[in-house]
């Protein structure tokens, strides 16, 4: 009975909870983008910014420029300089897709048949890095000179009658022709495509493909249904990474090609360095950029993927 009429022993009172440490740390992963930010910042939005302020000047190289926001400069621009527009475009997906053809069996095969073979064939796929793209290019032109090993033999077999009949090719000459521009372009940039193929094939669960067999798939069926649907993010980086570059590109046009095989990238490079036109050469590379872009914008959409490799 005591026991129960005892007053109960006072509160204690209870310590505030202290808030939990500071992380020192909770900067830190924004300190190191800090170099990669300050990079963009000066080598890439710092120049376009200089050039977008080019694009809309007026003046000369003797009085000088000055911002007048003389937008008719685009307008101008994309009037006379059109048709190397839609060359340097209809060049540039040429050249993918024959990438496309050509590195797709070969990244399969690397992927899924090499064997032992797979590092050797992967020094060779990125052995034309070992050299100046100038010195590759100009390679080329002893590959496709007149007379040459290569010009006789598609001679021979009639493929320059057909590449004459599309206007392709002149006579039996493939020099300062489109093809020889398109072949340039292909072996400059077909190692951008091979690479993101390899890596997206190699991705792929080998089980996947023993399932499909073991439902009765036929190889076909198996590679339609199963093999390339997985391979598609890199699919659509190997095309991006050979049409963005080969589009703007220049070198080939320059030396395997001819006046009439022009792109948009010789015509910005003569602006810049020959005309001393600047305002034109920057309205050019912006027209360039927005075109670019709005078809890579529309091509990652219909692609279906936004997984790229």
């Amino acid at each position: 009975m005591a026991t129960l009429t005892e007053a109960p022993p006072p509160l204690t009172p209870t310590a505030p909870e202290k808030k939990p440490p500071r992380k020192r740390g909770r900067f830190t992963p924004y300190w190191l983008l800090l170099p990669g930010i300050l990079w963009l910042l000066v080598f890439f939005a710092l120049p376009m910014i200089y050039q977008a302020s080019t694009s809309v000047q007026t003046g000369s190289l003797e009085t000088g420029y000055k911002v007048t926001w003389h937008f008719a400069t685009y307008w101008n621009a994309l009037a006379d300089y059109w048709p190397q527009f839609l060359r340097s475009i209809l060049y540039a997906g040429a050249a993918t897709i024959l990438c496309l053809v050509l590195g797709y069996p070969l990244a399969y095969l690397i992927a899924f048949r090499a064997g032992r073979w797979r590092n050797l064939i992967m020094v060779l796929v990125i052995a034309p890095f070992f050299t100046s793209f100038l010195i590759r290019t100009l390679a080329w032109k002893t590959i496709l000179a007149d007379g040459g090993p290569v010009v006789g033999a598609l001679n021979s077999l009639h493929v320059l009658d057909v590449t004459s009949w599309l206007g392709w090719t002149t006579g039996d000459r493939v020099l300062a022709t489109p093809l020889a521009v398109v072949c340039g372009l292909t072996y400059n940039f077909l190692p951008f495509m091979i690479l993101p193929l390899y890596t997206s094939l190699e991705r792929i669960d080998g089980r996947l493909h023993e399932a499909a067999g073991d439902l009765y798939a036929k190889p076909v069926t198996t590679f339609r249904k199963v093999t390339f649907p997985l391979s598609m993010p890199g699919v659509v980086s190997g095309t991006l990474l050979t049409f963005i570059p080969a589009a703007g590109d220049y070198v080939n046009a320059e030396l395997l090609g001819s006046t009439d095989t022009r792109m948009i990238g010789n015509v910005i490079q003569t602006q810049f360095l020959r005309i001393l036109d600047y305002p034109t050469a920057a309205a050019l590379s912006f027209i360039l950029m927005a075109a670019i872009l709005l078809m890579v914008t529309f091509y990652i959409r219909k692609s279906g993927t936004e997984d790229l490799v």
